[in-house]
């Protein structure tokens, strides 16, 4: 190459520039083409997307300027707030790694997220501070500088002084496409919660395949009221409406007359809650015969509802389409979708593939099985993550044949809608029968005096596992424990029916609102001790 060839070849920083993917772009990109339009509303605060683009260059000159290195990791410990946002897409742009804590964790188990992932700064909530101090006692030694927002501290660890220090100028580093954006760790239902490791393709790529399915559009508005500490609020719904220019309305949780009155007064298109959130706004007199006109989009997660609850939720919600979306953190969601036509017709269905994701069925010897055999969940995509952070084997084992696998069992019909069973490990073994813990809760679900269904396996000397259902019953409602078997009676095959039903006041769930089943078998697994 001669001398005036090499001088005309772009930097490497130059040509990232031109032809990156960088999750921190997305706010740039907005902030290009809607400036003024609101991008974040909480509470009375309002931040447009001029605003926040600022923002988020001035604290990721800041975040370099206390000496991080490329894919360090930022800890975030935040409720919904404005500077959960701010810090996320400052990693971003600043080549960073963010990592949102679970807040459903204890403190110990925080420290255990803390020191596995070798966090260096901590940016947290003052509303938290006795919970990440806890935390921090046994964090690790890496982690050195702590910043607090919403609250009194030391001048050297306020997070608007920090955010004050640093430039305006805009932030150009170089960041590759499958450099990892964000670190969220699962629940750790049975074991040490797992690091998630997911780059800026994937969070961009499944924000553009979200924007399609919901549809969205400058002028369209998303609640997010469920922690953005996880992915489904994080990049199934802030992100997408983000690309698009949207706006994003953050609350502190579910409570019905809250959600009501930011409805109202946003005018929200689209919210996602889980299915105990729609019933309690259903049971409160306060709401009866209330309509939200607004809702364009009411989905739900987690799982199917009766359709006597969907029926009141379309009253509730005339112009919405009521439809279910399901993922997983590895394999940033949603990955399938209720298609609109599908929410009456295939309700108890996980939708279909979004526009991004592949889906098949695959059996345990790595063959791929036609429509209608149930066998393993299995995804490809690129929106699926870099892998499990320090776990080689838990990698090698999610990624074998070529396709990630969920550990959720189903089949697919005619029309590629996927008809989820259980996760491979709820399956009941009863009696050399297998028992899909899902249709006995939807069962038990569809007496009106059960809002809320748990169905483990129990330890049993004749059935080797019986089947045992937890509920919690719908306000105001009371039943005993033989009228619900009976019911069970009367729409289950006989292997599937509940040995016994325990009425409990509450599920232990963790942070994003999933039901423990590990604690719930542990807790009835002495119940046929004398069987």
């Amino acid at each position: 190459m001669s001398a005036t060839s090499a001088s005309l070849t772009p930097s490497a920083l130059d040509m990232n520039l031109v032809e990156r993917v960088n999750v921190g772009d997305i706010v740039l990109r907005a902030a290009d083409v809607v400036p003024d339009n609101v991008a974040v509303i909480e509470g009375e605060r309002r931040l447009s997307y001029a605003e926040f683009n600022t923002q988020v260059d001035r604290l990721g000159h800041a975040l370099l300027g206390l000496g991080l290195k490329h894919q360090d990791i930022v800890a975030l410990m935040s409720r919904n707030t404005t500077e959960l946002l701010i810090t996320y897409f400052a990693c971003a742009r600043a080549g960073l790694i963010c990592m949102p804590v679970n807040l459903g964790l204890r403190p110990h188990e925080i420290a255990f997220c803390l020191r596995d992932a070798k966090a260096r700064v901590l940016i947290a909530e003052h509303a938290l501070r006795e919970v990440a101090e806890a935390a921090l006692k046994d964090g690790p030694p890496e982690l050195n500088q702590v910043f607090w927002f919403g609250g009194p501290c030391a001048p050297e660890q306020d997070f608007n002084r920090l955010l004050a220090s640093g430039s305006d100028a805009p932030l150009e580093v170089l960041v590759n496409d499958r450099d990892i954006v964000q670190l969220l760790y699962t629940s750790g239902t049975t074991a040490n919660p797992k690091g998630v490791l997911t780059s800026h393709l994937a969070v961009t790529m499944a924000g553009l395949s979200n924007a399609i399915g919901h549809q969205c559009g400058p002028t369209s508005v998303a609640l997010v009221g469920l922690p953005l500490f996880h992915c489904a609020m994080l990049n199934s719904v802030t992100m997408p409406f983000l690309i698009v220019g949207g706006t994003v309305v953050l609350t502190k949780g579910f409570e019905p007359g809250e959600t009501a009155r930011a409805i109202d007064e946003h005018q929200v298109n689209v919210m996602v809650l889980l299915p105990m959130m729609y019933g309690m706004w259903l049971s409160d007199p306060a709401y009866q015969g209330r309509t939200f006109p607004s809702l364009k989009r009411a989905m739900y997660a987690m799982a199917p509802m009766p359709p006597e609850r969907l029926k009141a939720i379309h009253e509730m919600f005339p112009n919405a389409d009521v439809v279910l979306g399901s993922g997983q953190t590895e394999f940033t969601p949603a990955t399938c979708m209720q298609r609109p036509e599908h929410q009456w017709s295939k309700a108890n269905t996980w939708g279909t593939a979004t526009a991004m994701t592949r889906v098949a069925i695959m059996d345990d010897t790595g063959r791929l099985l036609p429509r209608g055999e149930t066998g393993e969940i299995v995804y490809r995509g690129p929106q699926v993550m870099q892998g499990y952070l320090n776990l080689p084997e838990e990698n090698q084992k999610s990624f074998r044949h070529g396709w990630f696998h969920s550990g959720d069992v189903a089949h697919i019909d005619e029309d590629g809608a996927i008809w989820f069973k259980d996760r491979y490990k709820d399956v009941v073994k009863s009696g050399g029968e297998n028992v899909a813990s899902i249709e006995v809760e939807r069962c038990l679900m569809q007496h009106p005096a059960v809002a809320e269904a748990a169905v483990v396996g129990a330890p049993h000397e004749k059935w080797g596992e019986a089947v045992v259902a937890s509920v919690v019953l719908a306000p105001g409602q009371s039943v005993d424990e033989g009228t619900l078997i009976a019911h069970c009676r009367e729409h289950l095959g006989g292997f599937k029916v509940p040995k016994a039903i325990v009425i409990v006041k509450e599920f232990p769930r963790t942070g994003t609102g999933k039901i423990q089943k590990h604690i719930i078998r542990t807790q009835v697994k002495d119940l046929f001790h004398q069987a």
